[in-house]
């Protein structure tokens, strides 16, 4: 088995980042306990994964405080801890890139949408303190 490279002593955020919620399995999982998910079965039947690879990406999350670990009877959930939450914009730009980028014009895909409004939302933007629209090039990384 190929050893997993870990990132959780970079100075970088990024690198900090994707150390715990970096493979794909991760982030579907979060995508997913946003959408309601919280036990195994409804997880595993959603993504279609291999239930070792589900259970060790779930105790990940776990470990990371990304998830916690709530019994439910005679089963527990896994719901998302306000860590996890915090990671609702970060689906959200993910989900926005893969809608301009990941399909041919007119190809089917899923749309987050607003439940009050019923409409999508608005494309997320980065803006500077003082509200600016900040690009690329506006930016520079400084360690602290």
């Amino acid at each position: 088995m190929v050893k997993r490279t870990r990132f959780d002593e970079e100075s970088c955020p990024v690198a900090r980042s994707v150390d715990a919620v970096g493979d794909w399995w991760s982030l579907l999982i979060v995508r997913d306990a946003f959408d309601g998910s919280r036990r195994f079965g409804d997880f595993q039947r959603s993504l279609g994964v291999a239930k070792n690879i589900l259970s060790t990406r779930l105790k990940a999350l776990a470990d990371n405080g990304i998830l916690e670990v709530v019994p439910s009877g005679a089963r527990h959930d896994y719901v998302l801890t306000a860590k996890g939450e915090a990671l609702f914009p970060v689906i959200v730009a993910l989900r926005q890139w893969g809608e301009a980028f990941a399909f041919a014009p007119g190809e089917p895909h899923s749309e987050l949408l607003d439940r009050r409004e019923g409409r999508p939302l608005r494309a997320l933007e980065v803006h500077a303190a003082d509200g600016r629209l900040i690009a690329p090039e506006d930016t520079e990384v400084r360690k602290v």
